[in-house]
């Protein structure tokens, strides 16, 4: 079959969009929260929680399905209200978008959902998640967060030098568009929870799902590359403050999603090809959870989504491999991680990976 890539572009594009709709209802949930707390308690609410209890906290969230907890952890990090270790569980037991696929919930794959298997993979993540939030706390692993502030003051004072009258005025169309078709598409991304839709605006929710995405990517770039601003999740004085921030987060999240999609997906669908990507799944068991672990760990949650579907699609595909990707997966919760704290980002993706293969090996060993 031709390949066809403005088709391709433009299903990558609404697919973002989709998964922006859940992500905006996160990150603008949790920063007016926050803004809330903050504003009750004086600034006297300093951290989630315990530090001791910080890898069970983490962990707990990383569980909940979608890539919403792993964004809201990484402001948590950022902010210092949270610990390596609880940052590290909540990236090593979520399983991004693919919980979706699973619950039979995801518009990214059209597939039946396996709730066993959703629940064997969340079990392990948990353990895993709070073991070795745990060693990660007890080694004492110090963040960088200090020289990451002074190149927030800095970004900031840059911001104020390349800001002009023109600039402003479209980061305000666009900043007041995206809070519209995240207000709009919020009811179908609720339900999307449960398997649901609205099915008598479907193809309305799939224009604004396109246009949210489109509209991200264009803000983000504009506010990176034109006016110079870096900050996500800076200091808030108001709640338009509060929402231009999240908002900001919300547009850096979607358009590395749509990087990660149609980069994961062009690489499976188009160069590897449906047919040698089915055989790399059914080949040995060793060899599957190795290649379901490198694919999981591909940041974003194309990768994730895609070993899900196999699982469900693939009567031999292992249980273990499953297990090996849904570890290794950080979620879309990666990409602001990376963006302000890329050495943390890293080794959350890195040693994430080797536990991941050490979990599915060792699953294997034992049955699944």
């Amino acid at each position: 079959m031709e390949f066809n890539l403005w088709s391709f572009f433009l299903d990558n594009l609404e697919s973002a969009g989709a998964i922006g709709g859940y992500v905006s209802l996160s990150i603008i949930g949790f920063s007016l929260i926050s803004f809330a707390a903050k504003k009750r308690y004086n600034n006297a609410w300093s951290q989630i929680g315990p530090k001791w209890a910080h890898p069970i906290i983490g962990s707990f969230l990383g569980a909940i399905p979608g890539c919403g907890a792993t964004i809201v952890v990484a402001s948590l990090y950022k902010n210092k209200k949270i610990s390596f270790g609880g940052l590290f569980a909540t990236f090593i037991s979520t399983i991004g978008e693919g919980s979706f696929v699973l619950l039979g919930a995801s518009n990214e794959a059209d597939v039946a959902g396996n709730l066993e298997a959703y629940a064997i993979i969340t079990i392990f993540g948990l353990i895993a998640g709070v073991i070795f939030g745990y060693l990660s706390d007890i080694l004492g692993f110090r963040s960088t967060l200090e020289n990451n502030q002074e190149n927030h003051k800095k970004d900031q004072n840059l911001e104020k030098k390349h800001n002009t009258l023109g600039s402003k005025f479209i980061e305000n169309i666009g900043f007041y568009a995206i809070i519209a078709m995240a207000v709009f598409l919020a009811p179908g991304s609720i339900m999307a929870l449960w398997g649901g839709g609205i099915d008598a605006i479907s193809s309305l929710t799939s224009l604004v799902s396109l246009v949210l995405a489109a509209s991200c990517i264009i803000f983000y770039c504009l506010i990176r590359f034109i006016n110079k601003q870096h900050d996500c999740y800076g200091d808030i004085a108001d709640v338009k403050s509060t929402l231009r921030h999240a908002i900001l987060d919300v547009s850096l999240v979607v358009t590395y999603v749509f990087i990660g999609l149609f980069v994961t997906n062009y690489i499976i669908d188009v160069l590897v090809g449906p047919e040698t990507f089915a055989a790399w799944m059914t080949s040995s068991s060793y060899v599957v959870i190795l290649l379901a672990a490198l694919i999981g760990a591909i940041p974003g949650c194309g990768g994730m989504i895609a070993v899900a579907a196999a699982f469900i699609t693939i009567p031999s595909f292992p249980m273990a491999a499953l297990i090996a990707a849904s570890i290794a997966t950080s979620g879309d919760g990666i990409f602001p991680l990376l963006a302000k704290n890329r050495k943390d980002g890293f080794i959350v993706s890195a040693v994430g990976l080797l536990i991941a293969l050490v979990v599915g090996y060792i699953s294997l060993v034992i049955g699944f």
